[in-house]
C-alpha cells in the first residue's frame, strides 16, 4: 500500500501521511494522489515555513524511497541540475593513456559512464530500478526563467540526451514536488505542466494540532495558547515576514526546554526571536503590538 501504484485513492494518501505526522487537509491528499497516478509534476506555491518542502520528504518516508533533492538559486543550469563531466579525473586519465591510446580510443574512454557526475535531474531519472523516487525541485522561483526551459523539456519526456552516451529514460517515472515561495510569477507552460497546489497557513484548530503532533510532549493548553498568538501576530500587516509553521514549531520547542507550561510576558519577550525572524518585525512587534498580542487564554 506504501507504493503509489497501489494508492486507491486520496484518503491512502492521508492516512499514510498522519503516520508520519504530517497533518495534512484533503486537497493535497487529492493532489498528490493525482500526481502520483497521472504522472504529472506536483507544483505547491505557499508562504515560507508552510509546509511544501516538507510534503516531498514525507512522501520519500511514506514511500520508502531516495528523497532526490535539487536546490534552486539564481545561475542554476544543466551542469549543476542535470550532469556534468568529471573533468579532473579525466585529465588524470589523459595523463595515463595518452602515451598508449590512440585519440580515439581514449576519448571514448574519458566520455563513459565511470567520468559522469550524476547531478539531481539524471539521478531522478535512473532510479534505483526499485521504487519511484521522490524528486524535490525546491524553490524554482529563485532560478532563472532559462531554467524552466531546461526543466519543462526533461519532465515532458522523463527523458534526457547524453551526446556521448545516448538518450537517458526514466526506469520508474519519478513523483515530482516543485515549491514556490512566490518571489517571482512563473511561467504560464510550468504551470500547464503541472498539478497546482497552493499551500497557506493553516488554521488555529491544524496548527494546533500540528503541534500536538509533532511535538508530543508539549501540553494541550500550552500548544493551543502558541497556535492562538501565533495567529495574531500573523493577522498584523506591518510585518514584513509572517511566521509559518516552522517558526510555531522551533518557538514551541524552545518553550518546552525552558519548562513553560503557559505563557506570559517576560517568555515571550525572551523567545520572540524563536519566532519573528526580521529585526525590523521584531522591533515592531515589541515596542508597539505586544500589549494587544497577548489576548492568551
Amino acid at each position: 500500500m506504501n507504493d503509489p501504484d497501489g494508492w486507491k485513492s486520496p484518503e491512502d494518501v492521508l492516512r499514510l501521511l498522519e503516520e508520519r505526522s504530517y497533518i495534512a487537509d484533503r486537497p493535497l491528499a487529492m493532489a498528490v494522489f493525482l500526481s502520483a497516478k497521472l504522472g504529472k509534476p506536483l507544483l505547491i506555491e505557499g508562504e515560507p515555513g508552510c509546509g511544501k518542502t516538507e510534503v516531498a520528504k514525507t512522501l520519500a518516508q511514506v514511500i520508502g524511497t531516495e528523497l532526490i533533492r535539487l536546490q534552486c538559486f539564481e545561475g542554476l543550469d544543466a551542469r549543476s541540475a542535470l550532469y556534468d563531466w568529471n573533468y579532473p579525473k579525466q585529465m588524470l586519465a589523459i595523463r595515463i593513456h595518452e602515451r598508449t591510446e590512440s585519440a580515439t580510443e581514449l576519448e571514448k574512454e574519458i566520455f563513459s559512464e565511470p567520468f559522469l557526475l550524476r547531478r539531481p535531474l539524471l539521478r531522478a531519472l535512473e532510479g534505483d530500478g526499485g521504487r519511484r523516487p521522490v524528486l524535490l525541485i525546491d524553490e524554482i522561483d529563485r532560478a532563472d526563467e532559462e531554467f524552466e526551459g531546461l526543466l519543462l523539456e526533461i519532465l515532458s519526456e522523463f527523458q534526457v540526451t547524453i551526446p556521448e552516451l545516448g538518450t537517458i529514460k526514466a526506469k520508474k517515472l519519478p513523483l515530482v514536488i516543485i515549491t514556490s515561495n512566490r518571489t517571482r510569477e512563473l511561467s504560464d507552460a510550468l504551470k500547464r505542466r503541472c498539478l497546482y497546489l497552493y499551500v497557506g497557513y493553516p488554521s488555529l484548530e491544524k496548527e494546533t494540532a500540528i503541534l500536538r503532533r509533532r511535538i508530543p510532549e508539549l501540553p494541550a493548553h500550552l500548544a493551543q495558547e502558541i497556535a492562538a498568538f501565533v495567529q495574531r501576530v500573523r493577522a498584523e500587516k506591518e510585518l514584513v515576514k509572517r511566521p509559518g509553521v516552522a517558526e510555531t514549531l522551533d518557538w514551541a520547542a524552545a518553550l518546552l526546554s525552558l519548562r513553560r507550561t503557559s505563557l506570559d510576558r517576560t517568555v515571550i519577550e525572551d523567545t520572540l526571536g524563536f519566532l519573528i525572524k526580521d529585526a525590523q518585525d521584531l522591533q515592531y512587534v515589541r515596542e508597539q503590538r505586544l500589549e494587544s498580542l497577548q489576548g492568551l487564554g
